[in-house]
């Protein structure tokens, strides 16, 4: 199980267009120059970043607002818009375990607990980061290297 790069890939918007907000018209042609990537992805994470209520998309004129502050706005929000869960389960249990089996037919048993433990500690931690986290790291960073 691996989380997508679609994930990072919407915090790194997220961090370009606070930063950049004031400087530069932020479309998704500037996002994937900032990403390496082809604007196509962008755009389609723009959708479901949209679609979740967390931004705003200009057309016409380009250009991409927050629908909420960046204190109001956790990892776990984009998380969420990001990568919808299957059933709301973090991880996918194999179909049909054999249920003549001693193992198979106790496997959720022994797994199911302790794998929804896993999801709530990591979906808790992600709730305890915001975007405005990301903008005041960025900040530092940049006065760093000014």
């Amino acid at each position: 199980m691996q989380i997508s790069s679609r994930f990072t890939v919407a915090l790194h918007i997220f961090t370009c267009v606070d930063t950049f907000k004031d400087e530069h018209k932020v479309t998704s042609d500037f996002l994937a120059a900032s990403i390496n990537t082809n604007p196509v992805i962008i755009r389609k994470i723009l959708t479901q970043l949209k679609n979740a209520g967390l931004i705003n998309v200009i057309r016409g004129t380009g250009g991409i607002e927050l629908t909420r502050d960046l204190k109001d706005i956790t990892l776990y929000d984009v998380y969420q818009a990001i990568e919808p869960l299957e059933d709301g389960d973090l991880f996918r249990f194999h179909e049909s375990p054999n249920p003549e089996c001693p193992v198979g037919r106790n496997i959720h048993s022994l797994l199911d607990d302790k794998l929804k433990n896993i999801q709530e500690a990591m979906e808790s931690e992600m709730k305890k980061y915001t975007l405005n986290d990301l903008r005041t790291g960025m900040q530092e960073l940049l006065a760093k290297e000014a």
